[in-house]
């Protein structure tokens, strides 16, 4: 197993707004930034309700993933960050649409104070290669 670390990037997802990777390869894992529901091809925050912005999430996240090597039927660990835990019932339900196959991964979910660019949901994941 090699040492070195390798930058992920994707054009299907958004561009780090700060200095970050959108992932990082080691160790034979990947390990993902947060992503928010911002539009890969403009940069801008998806407007709409949370369902909507819980799958753009999804969908930046799986790009990544892609890019790497990977996917989502590969992540071991999910942080959710929710500006409202009240949206939790529907994020369990765009989840298990997402994450079809059993076991799902472990997850910690939290309620944040403030999510960047006024996002209602951020999530963040580990998957093996």
């Amino acid at each position: 197993m090699s040492d070195a670390l390798r930058e992920i990037r994707s054009a299907a997802a958004p561009r780090p707004v700060g200095p970050y990777a959108q992932a990082i390869e080691a160790g034979g894992f990947v390990f993902c930034a947060g992503q928010i529901p911002l539009d890969p091809e403009t940069g801008t925050m998806l407007d709409g309700p949370f369902e909507a912005q819980a799958e753009r999430v999804f969908a930046n996240l799986s790009a990544v993933l892609e890019a790497a090597g990977t996917s989502l039927a590969r992540v071991v660990k999910t942080t959710v960050f929710l500006a409202d835990l009240a949206d939790a019932p529907s994020l369990n339900e765009i989840y298990q649409r997402w994450f079809v196959a059993d076991p799902k991964p472990a997850r910690t979910t939290i309620q944040a104070g403030r999510l960047p660019a006024g996002a209602r949901v951020e999530i963040d994941a580990i998957a093996r290669l």
